[in-house]
């Protein structure tokens, strides 16, 4: 068996250099955080009025007199619906970490 050393490929990458790193805690993080929970209403609003416009009721009358009523449901509007409020959602998340960042995360304290 012959054994040669194998690649890593550690060379590929370059060396890590000293600098400030990257501050999470930003204050304007909480107005991301308002205007996304605006867009997520506004998307909540929209996914609510695809939802109950995808039907219509359709009424006929049999030839013995009786009402015959079902529905027509309209898939695009459905799959809208759904896709929507899977924006809305995320949103939302998306918000509740921005203003986690924003009022959360600190600078680590220097050990006396």
């Amino acid at each position: 068996m012959i054994d040669l050393p194998q690649p890593t490929g550690a060379e590929l990458w370059p060396p890590d250099e000293p600098g400030p790193r990257a501050r999470l805690h930003k204050p304007w993080r909480t107005l991301v955080a308002v205007v996304e929970v605006v867009l997520a209403v506004l998307a909540g609003w929209a996914a609510y009025a695809c939802w109950h416009n995808a039907s219509a009721p359709v009424v006929t009358q049999a030839q013995d007199g009786a009402f015959l009523e079902s529905h027509r449901y309209f898939g695009g509007l459905l799959a809208a619906a759904i896709g929507i409020g899977t924006v809305a959602a995320l949103l939302l998340v998306d918000a509740v970490r921005q203003l986690l960042l924003a009022v959360r995360a600190r600078a680590p304290r220097a050990k006396d």
